[in-house]
């Protein structure tokens, strides 16, 4: 189920939809006075052997053993981080075993790979991902697919895919096609946009399908980190419903952030019930909810297929080569610099 506050009508925010809620002893004991000094020739010292003399050295010791355990406690090496699976480079590709399938919706599952060792981690910096690749018996050359991994780059053991499956598509289809036990050659990272804390104060996230991906890792390694304190605008068009992936995951970051993340649902087909926005995502829409190009210091990033990157900013040229910035958000007045296209 969706929280209450999952999908959002874009018609009664525009007048709010930019703005978010504020952020919300006793003195230690004197020593014994001294006594004073007898009259009489002081006493013969207590023998070495006496009781008294016992005590002080079991003192003494049990004050010692205390110091040593607590100099042991307090001076435990740091633990050490955990070793990343993709270290990219000459790394080249692993070949990691399928451990789960899960179902996401009627044409997307979730694929859960083993990681070369139990307690390695994915590591992948944000925001990146990983390369697939497989090559069949006839084929002349292997089939190469980015994905971005939706699991927590520091959750030792595995890397979980989301994978949406296209008809006629070859690596959706190879991999829905895998059996648990059965291998997948990956390797990564594959660089995209470097985030550092607070690097912008707002952004925006315009995702349609399984774009949705990147936008997630961005957005949960935000709110990850306490110390970053960046807002978040999400547009999440999809076509129906059902299509509407990490329903779960976005609901969560919404009810625990409330003041800092605002997600809004566009559905081509939409139910009667439906809160949101039905049709296909406008600039009048665009223009409500996410922060105003004139704003200092904020980005705005995209990705989905290439109906929705075409109408919103215009295609990427290559992964080294973000194309001019056209569309909707050249329209509301965006600049090139503004705009980042997965």
């Amino acid at each position: 189920m969706f929280s209450r506050s999952a999908f959002r009508a874009a018609k009664p925010l525009r007048m709010q939809a930019r703005r978010f809620a504020t952020e919300t002893g006793s003195a230690a004991a004197k020593p014994a006075a001294a006594a004073p000094k007898a009259a009489a020739p002081p006493p013969p010292p207590p023998p070495a052997s006496g009781g008294n003399g016992l005590v002080y050295i079991l003192g003494a010791a049990a004050v010692g053993g205390g110091g040593y355990y607590y100099y042991s406690q307090g001076s435990a090496a740091p633990k050490q981080p955990a070793k990343p699976a993709f270290t990219g480079g000459d790394q080249g590709f692993l070949s990691l075993k399928l451990a789960e399938v899960t179902d996401e919706n009627h044409n997307t599952k979730r694929f859960r790979f083993e990681l070369p060792e139990k307690d390695m981690v994915p590591g992948l910096p944000i925001a990146s991902a990983v390369l697939t690749k497989f090559k069949g018996e006839k084929d002349a050359k292997a089939t190469l697919r980015p994905y971005t991994p939706i699991n927590d780059e520091n959750e030792s053991g595995y890397v979980e895919l989301l994978v949406k499956k296209y008809p006629g598509g070859p690596m959706s289809t190879h991999i829905f096609d895998l059996q648990p036990g059965q291998t997948l050659d990956i390797k990564g990272p594959l660089p995209k946009y470097a985030w550092t804390e607070n690097k912008h104060d707002h952004i925006g996230l315009i995702a349609g399908g399984t774009g949705i991906t990147p936008m997630f890792q961005l957005a949960r390694g935000i709110f990850k980190n306490s110390n970053d304190k960046t807002k978040i605008t999400l547009v999440f068009g999809n076509v129906a419903k059902q299509d509407i992936l990490l329903q779960k995951e976005l609901a969560e970051l919404e009810n625990t952030y409330p003041q800092r993340f605002r997600a809004f649902y566009v559905l081509d087909s939409a139910p009667k019930d439906w809160q949101g926005t039905t049709g296909y995502i406008t600039k009048d829409l665009l223009k409500t909810v996410l922060p105003e190009p004139k704003s200092e210091n904020i980005k705005i990033f995209v990705c989905g297929p290439p109906g929705l990157m075409k109408a919103i900013s215009g295609p990427k040229v290559s992964p080294k080569d973000q194309g001019e910035l056209t569309g909707a958000l050249s329209d509301l007045g965006y600049n090139k610099d503004q705009v980042y296209k997965f």
